[in-house]
């Protein structure tokens, strides 16, 4: 969708930045066959998640629509369509 702003938020990108950071040490212990490595890696991944919730919980993500929000994005849509 143009325009959207989905994920563009403190909560999103920092939540996925800390999620990559798990993959990428999960990745490097498989390779280096260390389990217990590869479990703190996704341990890691986790807790991206956790952030994330926790940021979007404090504040820092997307504000959840209103029924007016969704009823004028739909008449909008519409209007454009009919035009």
């Amino acid at each position: 969708m143009a325009g959207s702003a989905h994920g563009h938020t403190p909560a999103a990108w920092t939540g996925v930045t800390i999620s990559f950071i798990g993959f990428c040490i999960a990745g490097v212990f498989m390779v280096a066959a260390n389990p217990l490595g590869f479990w703190a890696g996704m341990g890691v991944v986790l807790l991206g998640g956790v952030v994330g919730l926790i940021m979007r919980a404090a504040g820092l993500g997307m504000p959840k629509e209103t029924e007016a929000q969704i009823e004028a994005r739909a008449r909008a849509a519409q209007a454009q369509i009919s035009s």
